[in-house]
């Protein structure tokens, strides 16, 4: 039986992440922060009782800024294959915490690299680099694009790419970059765009919530769906070879494309509930981001399923029905349809 330690098993990606892998028969390994409130809810549908003998899924306390705790969970844990998705991943945010934001992200993942060149083990790696990376770089953007960041959080990411980078060529680590573009789901992190947008659609319909507030509506971004994405992050470790690949659909959508889908898809006017409030624009804006995954098609034979208009409506029938609400269907219908083999939970 494989062992997997998951960094960030608590997010979003660590969620459906953690549920691939327990399909696939792996013994999975988390690490969470220690919280006096819970803060595992992404999760709480596949945890089972340690006492359990058929358990396969075990949480760890740790931090990324704890170089002895980081060391101490891959000696006593013996992982196969770490999948270190932990950062302080909001972009906005990181401009008002820059100096965390480095030290989680980009020293985090260091202290991860050298607790493995130390273990001596052949441990496979895979970090999860952004997107927003490239930053002002001309679209489409592939695993030969030149890096401009613009945001603290793209800065640290693109330090982390190049120490994973540094210790494969140099200690011969099996250590890969997936440089995911933006992919969404029901579990997205409500203060991100798009389940701002969604989660806010479904509380207007409620009658909880009257208007909607944004930034950029002008900003493009290349949208997928999370669980294809995870999926692929294995494909990248099961590779002979470590490498670099982009994950991406090859589309581009607006902000204003996105909230008129979503209002759209409800039968509503979005400009009746959409205003702008600058507070939520950034000091430096990301204008494009637009996906060549070639290489990872023709290498791990991997291709998004998910169209744009497709996604926006899974999101927003979740949401919908979160708020107590009977959702549309067409995104349950689209879920049943394109995924007949479903190995993650419904939301």
């Amino acid at each position: 039986m494989k062992k997997a330690l998951i960094t960030g098993i608590t997010g979003q990606d660590g969620s459906y992440l953690a549920e691939f892998l327990l399909s696939k028969g792996y013994e999975v390994h988390g690490i969470i922060r220690r919280a006096s409130t819970f803060n595992t809810g992404r999760i709480d549908h596949i945890y089972r009782d340690p006492h359990d003998p058929k358990t396969r899924l075990f949480f760890h306390y740790g931090d990324l800024s704890d170089a002895e705790q980081i060391n101490n969970l891959i000696y006593n844990i013996g992982p196969d294959e770490i999948y270190h998705l932990g950062a302080q991943s909001h972009v906005r945010v990181s401009f008002d915490i820059p100096e965390y934001t480095g030290n989680v992200t980009a020293l985090g993942t260091v202290r991860l690299l050298e607790a493995l060149r130390r273990s001596g083990k052949k441990i496979k790696f895979y970090q999860a680099s952004s997107s927003e990376m490239f930053g002002s770089a001309k679209p489409p953007q592939s695993e030969d694009t030149v890096f401009q960041p613009q945001s603290p959080y793209a800065c640290a990411k693109v330090y982390a790419y190049w120490m994973v980078k540094n210790y494969r060529q140099g200690y011969g680590l099996f250590a890969s970059n997936g440089i995911l573009f933006n992919h969404e789901s029901p579990r997205r992190g409500e203060t991100f765009v798009t389940r701002k947008v969604t989660r806010a659609l479904a509380n207007i319909i409620a009658g909880k919530q009257k208007k909607l507030y944004l930034g950029n509506l002008n900003a493009k971004r290349d949208w997928g769906f999370t669980p294809e994405y995870v999926e692929a992050m294995w494909k990248i470790l099961q590779q002979n070879a470590p490498g670099d690949f982009v994950l991406g659909t090859g589309m581009t959508h607006s902000v204003k494309e996105l909230v008129e889908t979503a209002f759209s898809y409800a039968g509503l006017n979005w400009k009746k509930y959409v205003l702008i409030d600058k507070r939520y624009f950034r000091p430096n804006e990301v204008d494009k981001l637009k996906a060549d995954y070639s290489r990872a098609e023709r290498v791990l034979n991997w291709k998004p399923k998910v169209a744009f208009k497709d996604l926006v409506k899974i999101i927003v029938d979740a949401d919908m029905r979160a708020v107590g609400l009977t959702p549309i269907g067409e995104g349950d219908r689209i879920i049943k349809q394109k995924f007949p083999n479903r190995w993650w939970k419904a939301d």
